[in-house]
């Protein structure tokens, strides 16, 4: 590396002392020299260095043929590409957000939020795009950024991300239908997302999509049908029970415990009722939740009252045929359980709510709707 050392130490003088023609001749010397040749990280930190100092002194299409040269080169000083990729002009950083795999997590979460839409953009078509780049995507980006993303296959999605696109996805077609081509949605935030499309939306996913959507009006069917044979007419037992439940949340002691307790004593009613009071939920959609062959909402909603897995397996018990699960299974939902955050399932929860305000039926009410599915 002396041969070079001596050259790059040269280079100091061309930077202070020559015009924009050495400089740039400099430049394009100095990258050639760096693409062609087998360095250290540390030089190739060095070699970015003196690059970085050229490219300040260089005009914006010079910059943007850099960027393009070094957007593809595995070894790219990273101090440099972080110099490019952070560049006002989108014809500089453009090259470097949508295909450098010098630029980690921490840098693009940094873009997106600061820099403007058409970066965001950039960054939105890259090959692939982790969960945390993809939250702030969707939080900050517009109409544009947000459908490139969805339709983006490799970019990962987290629940609250898939949340807030649907969010949205209102009066939004476009945006919706690429949301619900998704194979990667979560069962439970494709039925929210058919159930507030519009109908044209709706009518293509189910041509696109008619498992998906088959498997929804199965559980739809199924629900109803448990629901009548489980629970039958509402009896006076039932007011009773409310009453009661309802007393003891006004008293501030409904609680994880008493669901537990209840849970153990096969009481449904006063579950229901208990759980519709501590989520704010209709009557109508915990009881879904609760004897719903697909458990994701039931393990939503007790994720997000921070119940302990051992109240969860009773609520589980509870609603399950002939109150039985398989051990297979009963691991599968425990892991599942164990993978879900808690800020992410209020989240969700929250989003369950603001859907069902409007209209929403009487803690006590029994009426074939599923999760907000119409």
């Amino acid at each position: 590396m002396s041969e070079a050392s001596s050259f790059l130490r040269d280079l100091d003088d061309a930077v202070l002392r020559g015009n924009e023609e050495s400089r740039l001749r400099a430049l394009w010397h100095t990258t050639d020299l760096m693409i062609a040749g087998r360095y250290s990280d540390d030089e190739i930190w060095t070699f970015g260095e003196v690059i970085g100092r050229l490219a300040d002194e260089i005009e914006v299409a010079a910059r943007a043929q850099l960027a393009r040269r070094l957007a593809r080169f595995d070894k790219a000083p990273v101090n440099i590409i972080h110099k490019l990729a952070f560049d006002d002009s989108i014809d500089v950083a453009g090259p470097v957000l949508l295909e450098s795999e010098r630029l980690e997590t921490p840098a693009l979460v940094a873009n997106v939020c600061t820099k403007s839409q058409p970066h965001l953009l950039a960054i939105s078509k890259r090959k692939s795009i982790e969960e945390t780049v993809t939250d702030v995507l969707v939080t900050r980006g517009d109409r544009e950024v947000l459908n490139s993303v969805a339709k983006n296959d490799g970019a990962r999605f987290s629940d609250f991300g898939f949340l807030h696109m649907i969010q949205r996805a209102e009066g939004d077609s476009i945006l919706a239908e690429q949301l619900g081509l998704r194979e990667d949605i979560p069962r439970q935030l494709f039925q929210q997302l058919i159930a507030k499309a519009s109908d044209d939306v709706k009518k293509r996913l189910e041509r696109e999509r008619p498992a998906m959507v088959g498997q929804i009006q199965t559980s739809v069917t199924d629900v109803a049908g448990a629901l009548q044979s489980k629970l039958g007419p509402v009896s006076r037992s039932y007011f009773v029970a409310k009453r009661l439940v309802t007393a003891q949340h006004q008293q501030g002691n409904l609680n994880e415990n008493s669901i537990s307790g209840y849970a153990r004593s096969h009481k449904f009613d006063e579950i229901t009722i208990g759980l519709s009071l501590l989520c704010a939920l209709p009557g109508d959609v915990i009881e879904r939740a609760l004897v719903d062959r697909n458990r994701e909402m039931l393990l939503v909603l007790c994720k997000a009252l921070d119940f302990s897995w051992a109240t969860t397996m009773s609520l589980l018990f509870l609603g399950a045929k002939d109150h039985r699960i398989t051990a297979k299974d009963l691991n599968d939902l425990e892991s599942e359980f164990g993978r879900l955050n808690v800020e992410t399932s209020r989240s969700v929860l929250e989003f369950y709510k603001s859907r069902k305000n409007a209209g929403a039926a009487d803690p006590g009410s029994r009426q074939p709707s599923l999760l907000g599915v119409h």
